[in-house]
């Protein structure tokens, strides 16, 4: 492509460290669009004429079916998937296939490519953390009164409701999307027209490309255009955090489905067998899942290492830019399929969640909330009481609601029977009815309001 100023082909080495069409033949399909917007341009603008738009419009569509046939000729010597198509439409047009390329550069080119690419992949994520939403919101609607033992330090702290605990994901996988479609509004501006980095001389119309391909405008500066890969670490940092919330859940469910917990159950469709020991069941789903984040940070990080450096505007070591991020898109797209169907597999024990509820003391806090609200006791000296009981209730080797009153009031003496219908956990999980509590009444709230907005 650029015969007239060498005279020797690369070396292999220099062939093999800088051929791309390996991995950004996956940008095919963008290419193609991008390049019929910017034909139909110039001929609109009379840069070329209609009758060469009408070829390379006809030739990019039967390139475009050759590529997804699986017949499509890709070669290295050709760099990348911008040249293999270009060279392919000139072997089947001629030379109106040469005229393509007038007004822009492989720079403005590839960057508008790869954020059509970004701009899909966060839309498919869209409808796939709706799926995993609607999947979660389901569960708690089942659950909304379903007790189980809520946790801090993985130490029993207060009983709450299955349901409670399912909407609390769904409350971060939904500042996940936000951040996805925050990220999807930056990125809309095209940076095709920019051409190597200073724009071009020709009368183009960048709006009229920028419209066709559904961008919002055309980037405002050309050395910014072709220089920034800000909305990829922006896609990947969204990516890292939405895969550690995938990864937080699914290191509960594989703790849940342990035989030290059994809170829920996983069927045969997201778990695997042991080549030894024939009991097993083991969670691997979740498990790999729980490990993507690793994969998925891990691009991020290399791809803010390649751009940290780089003065303005191209360099060729943003060729490394794609893979990190198609390789952490694949792993969210598997990890949100997963989770999802994870989810609606998964059933609760209902019973062995009320009993972990109870354990541990879990309604303490309640004990002294009722010392404060019935004695007009001091917090602080309510925790204090509520600590002598709790000793004694774990001397004798009984749960707080099994405890006689009688027994209690050697401690404080002003308690009386009523404090009995606070001390279970159903009680305790029942009473907690301020906003965003886990009472399932105000569960079933959340679980209305967040329906109107999935429906």
């Amino acid at each position: 492509m650029w015969g007239g100023r060498f005279s020797a082909r690369p070396s292999d080495l220099m062939q093999a460290i800088n051929a791309s069409i390996g991995f950004d033949q996956r940008l095919a399909a963008e290419d193609i669009a991008g390049s019929k917007a910017h034909a139909t341009m110039l001929a609109a603008q009379g840069i070329i004429t209609a009758s060469d738009r009408g070829a390379i419009l006809s030739g990019l569509d039967a390139i475009l079916s050759e590529i997804e046939a699986g017949e499509f000729p890709f070669s290295e010597e050709l760099e990348d998937i911008h040249l293999n198509v270009e060279a392919r439409l000139k072997a089947r047009i001629g030379e109106a296939g040469g005229r393509l390329h007038t007004g822009r550069s492989r720079n403005d080119q590839v960057a508008t490519d790869f954020r059509l690419w970004t701009r899909k992949h966060l839309d498919l994520f869209d409808g796939l953390l709706g799926d995993l939403m609607a999947a979660l919101l389901d569960q708690a609607e089942a659950h909304a009164a379903t007790i189980m033992p809520g946790f801090t330090h993985l130490q029993s702290a207060q009983p709450v409701t299955f349901g409670h605990h399912m909407m609390a994901y769904l409350e971060m996988f939904a500042r996940d999307r936000g951040r996805m479609r925050d990220c999807r509004k930056r990125l809309n501006e095209s940076p095709l027209g920019a051409a190597a980095l200073a724009g071009t001389p020709y009368p183009i119309d960048r709006d009229m490309t920028a419209a066709a391909l559904g961008f919002d405008a055309p980037m405002a500066n050309s050395l910014d255009a072709v220089s920034a890969r800000d909305f990829a670490l922006e896609a990947l940092a969204a990516a890292s955090i939405c895969a550690t919330h995938l990864s937080r859940l699914a290191e509960e469910m594989v703790i849940w489905t342990s035989a030290q917990f059994r809170f829920i159950a996983l069927s045969d469709a997201f778990t695997t067998g042991s080549s030894i020991m024939p009991q097993k069941r083991n969670p691997d789903a979740a498990e790999l899942v729980r490990a993507k984040v690793g994969r998925i940070l891990g691009s991020l990080t290399a791809l803010m290492v390649v751009m940290k450096g780089l003065p303005l505007a191209y360099s060729k070591d943003m060729q490394e830019d794609k893979e990190p991020v198609f390789e952490a898109f694949d792993a969210l797209e598997l990890a949100l399929r997963a989770m999802a169907g994870m989810v609606r597999d998964m059933v609760p024990d209902e019973a062995r969640l009320a009993e972990a509820a109870g354990a541990a003391f879990s309604t303490a806090t309640d004990l002294a909330d009722w010392l404060v609200m019935h004695l007009d006791m001091p917090f602080r000296d309510a925790h204090h009481v509520t600590g002598r009981i709790v000793a004694m209730a774990e001397e004798k080797g009984v749960t707080l609601d099994a405890l006689e009153v009688s027994d209690m009031q050697s401690v404080e003496s002003g308690i009386t029977d009523d404090v009995v219908s606070v001390l279970s956990p159903l009680a305790s999980a029942t009473s907690r009815t301020s906003y965003g509590g886990t009472a399932p009444d105000r569960v079933r709230e959340q679980v209305a309001r967040w329906r109107d907005i999935l429906e």
